[in-house]
């Protein structure tokens, strides 16, 4: 599949995502730590939908991915941008989460849209919090959100989901493993050629893993994050039962 075709399956099913509410909540997460950066790097950037507004808004962004098409398509996708066209506005690396490293540290960090979840296992995380501590710059913020355990019971709950629109269909099947709160997410999507008017198929398999709140701000802390502050649902509220996406501020001491 073209990198454009696959772009626009993607974008087009992620085009309902809240996008404008992570900016917002970063907006305010500088705010509320009285953090001025001028280098962000956006880990699991995916195909550049945060990291290509925040270098319009003039950081220097570097967007971290471990898919090398999500990465091609960030780069097509910026390359419309003659803004983005000046040096170090932004740029694209292949790299794991859990062992990204930089030139020079950056002055934060982020990592929207559930991509924590995909790290299966408790030692990955811990992996991620200390590689991430060390790639900031001292006083650096790490910003990320992550679906709650309570989150995937209820997609486990409320599965199957279907779509069925005139370019896309698809038939979403989710699969829970309740001792160890992961979900495995089976998707089979049709997606209409745009030349040929047929419809393309593409089967996706993603699994995710949530974690006890509770324990990710005790492991932040333990990778030698000072101050940790915890939101929920693009808010600064405190998490309840009822919270489907919580979202952590880790400053670095």
């Amino acid at each position: 599949m073209s990198y454009e075709r696959f772009a626009y399956t993607y974008d087009r099913l992620m085009e309902g995502m809240p996008y404008g509410e992570w900016l917002s909540f970063l907006r305010e997460s500088f705010r509320r730590f009285d953090a001025k950066p001028t280098t962000i790097a956006d880990l699991g950037c995916g195909t550049g939908a945060l990291a290509i507004p925040l270098a319009l808004e003039g950081y220097r962004m570097t967007g971290i991915d471990l898919s090398a098409d999500m990465l091609a398509v960030a780069r097509q996708k910026a390359e419309l941008h003659s803004a983005l066209a000046r040096p170090g506005a932004i740029r694209w690396l292949q790299q794991d989460l859990r062992e990204w490293e930089l030139d020079e540290p950056v002055d934060a960090a982020i990592s929207f849209c559930d991509c924590l979840n995909y790290l299966l296992e408790e030692d990955d995380v811990r992996a991620a919090f200390r590689q991430t501590y060390a790639g900031l710059a001292p006083g650096g913020l790490f910003v990320f959100d992550v679906h709650t355990p309570q989150q995937l019971f209820a997609y486990a709950e409320s599965q199957p989901f279907f779509l069925n629109e005139p370019d896309v269909s698809y038939i979403w099947t989710s699969e829970l493993d309740e001792r160890r709160v992961q979900i495995e997410h089976d998707l089979t999507i049709f997606m209409r050629d745009g030349d040929t008017d047929a419809f393309r198929r593409i089967d996706e398999l993603h699994v995710q893993r949530a974690y006890a709140l509770e324990w990710l701000e005790a492991e932040l802390i333990a990778a030698g994050f000072g101050e940790v502050r915890i939101g929920a649902d693009f808010r600064w509220q405190a998490p309840t039962g009822a919270t489907e996406r919580a979202f952590f501020a880790a400053c670095k001491g």
